[in-house]
């Protein structure tokens, strides 16, 4: 039926539509936030006191963060007095995150790598025209602490093992080592993580060292090309921003430990430094990266 009519004059009158009310949709804003640790080295009470300070860790170490997501960057040993107290709590939180509907995720950094080779190789030599190297002796000159390898359980040795390289949350390309290197595994972040997980779970002293050496590079997002480096990396895996831990923020803009108070964000922002030198006096930061 027409909306048009004709009224006592003839002329044509039109049908007034009743305005309909807005719809509105109250959307409701996510209160789950993410947070970023980068290097440990064995310093538990640090990392539990930073924990507490934020609201993710209660004082009897137990996880408080509810729904919130914690990731760690990987380097829980060496340098420190208590590497493995740090993976086990590591672990606890993980347990009591998920309960809790939130989550703690772990990346390896190269000192696990270290950690994980002392262990299955020692003092075997690695083939090699650049003189004697062996992970016993990588190990000793880069902080091993004796009670991280014998407290090393086969439960330990699994758990790490397992663990992925590289990780991309939300925007964000989280990776310990400030590195491309692991472009040497693949162009994809799920193959990139198998690669290397296969070395691990491998007899292979060649690789396992490999697996060292490409993790202990550092330094591809510095200087002139550094912003160009990290976007090529970032549209290969993903993201808008590399996170990282493995190179003290002090060294890189040449100041104290002890004067770091956040991140270091640089590369035009394509690069996010979290590594605050907590072995060497820096505070233990954990960065919200929401």
């Amino acid at each position: 039926m027409s909306r048009r009519g004709m009224n006592r004059r003839g002329r044509a009158i039109t049908a007034r539509r009743r305005r309909r009310s807005p719809i509105v949709v109250a959307v409701e804003q996510d209160p789950r936030s993410t947070y970023v640790v980068g290097d440990i080295h064995g310093h538990r009470a640090e990392l539990l006191d930073a924990l507490r300070a934020v609201g993710l860790a209660d004082e009897d170490g137990a996880w408080a963060g509810g729904t919130d997501h914690l990731w760690f960057l990987g380097d829980f040993v060496d340098r420190g007095p208590d590497g493995i107290g740090v993976i086990d709590l590591v672990r606890t939180l993980a347990a009591g995150a998920e309960a809790a509907g939130g989550r703690v995720e772990t990346l390896l950094g190269n000192h696990e790598i270290l950690l994980l080779g002392m262990h299955r190789f020692g003092e075997e030599e690695v083939p090699s025209d650049y003189g004697q190297r062996s992970f016993a002796r990588s190990w000793a000159m880069n902080g091993g602490i004796a009670t991280d390898q014998e407290s090393l359980t086969d439960a330990h040795v699994e758990w790490l093992t397992s663990r992925p390289v590289v990780a991309l949350v939300g925007d964000h390309l989280l990776m310990h080592s400030d590195t491309t290197e692991y472009l040497g595994w693949g162009t994809d972040i799920d193959a990139i993580n198998a690669g290397v997980q296969t070395v691990l779970r491998s007899d292979d002293l060649v690789e396992w060292w490999e697996v060292w050496r490409r993790m202990t590079t550092r330094y591809a997002f510095r200087g002139p090309e550094g912003e160009q480096v990290a976007d090529l990396l970032l549209s290969t895996l993903g993201g808008s921003q590399v996170v990282h831990g493995h190179s003290v923020i002090a060294d890189q803009i040449g100041v104290l430990p002890t004067q770091i108070e956040g991140p270091h964000s640089y590369a035009n922002g394509k690069a996010l430094g979290i590594d605050a030198g907590l072995f060497v006096g820096g505070p233990c930061l954990i960065v919200n990266i929401d």
